[in-house]
């Protein structure tokens, strides 16, 4: 294959990506900005009536099992928090990228969202282990969005998981990432950062997507919160939350201790710390979208 051509026709296809809603965008931007309160996203979720009825069915969901119904947005907002809303109105704006099957990577429906959620999930918790002050929702936001890229490469790479697995096998190629390259002239990291920039994503989450796999590349000032992502990237695969053949092909970057308080010990105990909640964020947003 002629790479050049296979890297220009997926440039194209990321400008073809469908533009997220304003509350979608409004809602990401507040999660990159530590200074908001919760009133401004409940006002973003009142002005869109398709996310407001989406709001409230996950409220409302088995998952949950309130004993009352709730029929406010402002209680629904605060009982769930923003984390879960940014996660609703990405999965309503980019649903088909994130629960497509990822035939290229041998992977199933939906693996990609559950592995990002639970992402999301422990990048949040370890982001509160970092020895400067990170801000949880975007360490969430971030991890809901890292991988976004496979939802594009995962068409081009037709048959190819063999191959590249064979490739890691004989240490012809260093990691997943060079074996899609190699194929393709791009990977999905250098993928999704084209549609963060074409979704005109906060700088912060444009510098996770595209440095999730080798943080210590990025600029300086991004390197604390791409490393609570990149953690928590590797802490769901070990969790067996993969996205189908690359899972577990990368490596954990030891320099994390520069920016975290976290043994390897206490690393092992972030999945036990996020699992029960995942599970029942996962079951809340699938009763969500069937009632």
């Amino acid at each position: 294959m002629n790479k050049h051509i296979d890297r220009d026709s997926i440039l194209k296809a990321i400008r073809q990506v469908p533009l997220l809603s304003p509350s979608a965008s409004r809602l990401l931007e507040l999660s990159a900005n530590p200074d908001h309160d919760l009133g401004e996203i409940v006002a973003i979720v009142k002005c869109d009536a398709a996310l407001t009825a989406h709001v409230l069915r996950v409220v409302n969901s088995a998952a949950f099992g309130l004993l009352s119904r709730v029929d406010s947005i402002d209680r629904a907002v605060a009982y769930l928090g923003e984390r879960l809303i940014v996660g609703i109105a990405l999965g309503d704006n980019a649903g088909e990228l994130f629960n497509k099957p990822l035939g290229g990577y041998d992977g199933a429906r939906g693996d990609l969202w559950r592995h990002d959620l639970l992402t999301a999930m422990a990048a949040r918790y370890v982001s509160s282990k970092a020895k400067v002050e990170l801000n949880p929702g975007l360490a969430f936001t971030g991890g809901i969005l890292h991988d976004i890229g496979k939802g594009i490469l995962s068409d081009y790479l037709h048959n190819s998981a063999p191959q590249l697995l064979e490739n890691l096998q004989r240490q012809a190629i260093a990691n997943y990432l060079e074996g899609e390259k190699n194929i393709l002239g791009i990977d999905h990291a250098e993928a999704g950062f084209e549609v963060a920039k074409t979704w005109k994503l906060p700088d912060a989450l444009q510098m996770i997507i595209r440095y999730h796999h080798a943080p210590q590349d990025a600029p300086e000032e991004f390197r604390p919160i791409i490393y609570a992502v990149h953690i928590g990237d590797i802490v769901a695969m070990m969790g067996g939350y993969g996205t189908g053949s690359d899972t577990l092909q990368y490596k954990l970057d030891g320099n994390y201790t520069q920016y975290f308080d976290l043994s390897s010990d206490a690393l092992a105990m972030v999945l036990l710390e996020t699992e029960e909640e995942f599970r029942r964020v996962e079951a809340s947003l699938t009763d969500g979208k069937e009632n």
